[in-house]
């Protein structure tokens, strides 16, 4: 009778063992365990720094947009770098573009020299 209840109880710190061993597996490793929300966590710290980033540029762009609906210089500055016009007498000189390059992305080249 007394081995019987050292073997219950030997039988019952193992069932216990086992189940906290896989409870902690699960809390850890589960669907939604550590891992995962650690996860998630950088994920969100990500997304954080790149709507950041978005709403700096959007900042930038109305800065933008405004100069152009307002200030002559911007707007003639951008008829200069995109449409490449010149006054009479400049002489504006152009770089071969890199392969793969958008023409509106060309790395800025000297727009003008006078004589």
């Amino acid at each position: 009778m007394r081995k019987l209840v050292q073997w219950r109880r030997l039988l019952a710190s193992a069932a216990f063992a086992v189940i906290a061993v896989c409870l902690c597996a699960h809390v850890m490793l589960g669907e939604n365990g550590w891992v995962k929300y650690r996860q998630k966590k950088a994920e969100y710290q990500k997304l954080q720094q790149d709507l950041q980033h978005m709403d700096e540029e959007n900042r930038r762009l109305d800065a933008k947009i405004k100069a152009l609906k307002s200030d002559p210089k911007a707007i003639e500055k951008e008829a200069r770098e995109q449409l490449r016009y010149a006054k009479p007498g400049e002489i504006i000189y152009l770089l071969p573009e890199q392969p793969g390059q958008h023409p509106a992305q060309a790395p800025a080249a000297p727009e003008s020299a006078k004589r």
